[in-house]
Formats: C-alpha cells, sequence, structure tokens
C-alpha cells in the first residue's frame, strides 16, 4: 500500500478542477431548494428551504464520521467498513486506489456533495407532507443504509472482473 501512495503525485490543475466542481455541487443544495420552493404553497417555502439546508448539516457530519468509510473504505462485500471512522487515515496525500492526482480529502468532499445532493433530489416527493423529525431521520437513514452501500457497491468494489478490463 505505501509504494501505491509514495507513486502518487498531486496535480494542482485536477485538484483546482475537483474543488470547483465540488463548490458547484454544493451550490446545487440551495438552488435546489429555491426551486423547490417555488413549487410549495407559500406557508412551506421556509420549510423546504431548511430541509435542504439541514441535509447540508447533517449529512456532512454522517459523511465524515461514517458514510465515506461506509461507501469508499477498501473492503469486500456489503459495505466498506470502519477503517476510515471519523476520516481516519484520510490526509492531503493522494490515494491511488480512487484518484492519484489529488489529495484524498478533496476526493472525499467531492464525493460528499453527491452523498449530500442525492437525499435533497428526494425533499420535492413528499414536500409539505412529512414532519421535520420524520424527515431527518429518513434521510439520515436513507444515506447511511442505501446510499452508502450503493456507492460502495458502484464505486468503492474496485475489483477486477475478468473479460471486462481491470478498475
Amino acid at each position: 500500500m505505501n509504494a501505491v501512495l509514495s507513486t502518487a503525485k498531486i496535480d494542482t490543475g485536477d485538484t483546482a478542477w475537483v474543488l470547483i466542481s465540488t463548490a458547484l455541487v454544493m451550490l446545487m443544495t440551495p438552488g435546489l431548494a429555491f426551486f423547490y420552493g417555488g413549487m410549495v404553497r407559500r406557508k412551506n417555502i421556509l420549510s423546504i428551504l431548511m430541509q435542504c439546508f439541514i441535509i447540508l448539516c447533517a449529512l456532512s457530519l454522517q459523511w465524515i464520521l461514517i458514510g465515506y468509510s461506509l461507501s469508499f473504505a477498501p473492503g469486500r462485500g456489503f459495505w466498506g467498513g470502519f477503517s476510515w471512522f471519523g476520516l481516519n487515515n484520510v490526509g492531503l496525500e493522494p490515494y491511488a486506489g480512487y484518484a492519484a492526482t489529488i489529495p484524498h480529502q478533496a476526493f472525499m468532499i467531492f464525493q460528499a456533495m453527491f452523498a449530500i445532493i442525492t437525499p435533497a433530489l428526494i425533499i420535492g416527493a413528499f414536500a409539505e407532507r412529512m414532519k421535520f423529525l420524520a424527515f431527518l431521520v429518513f434521510t439520515l437513514l436513507w444515506a447511511t443504509f442505501i446510499y452508502d452501500p450503493l456507492c460502495h457497491w458502484i464505486w468503492g468494489g474496485r475489483r477486477v472482473v475478468k473479460g471486462f478490463g481491470s478498475a
């Protein structure tokens, strides 16, 4: 593993591109709040705005504590495990398994923005019909038990499938 990390080199252009893309995706969450706010009755606009901003806050914490580890930590099976719990060993050096030219933390925060925007898109399905506590519990459970495992299945597995090239 150290040999993989020592051969990786940070590219400033790649890092800048990922950080700008991260900021743009983060700005989509309040944009989505205003979009959904325009579709609900006047009395529910603040509720939709608050739900989008709470998703930004709550899922940032969930992603830092367990979400990134469950989604991207090296591991086989249902999810990645807890080896990167609380971003343990996720530093500024590149992790060649995912992005060999950007800092590991930049990759982590880029992926966090998609973990945040995905449940924010779901808000439109239950706008004006769900209490705040139920929404918050649903969002955290959905992110932990649906998004994180699916993310690991799609991007975190990094397995070689014979006949389909290497990952």
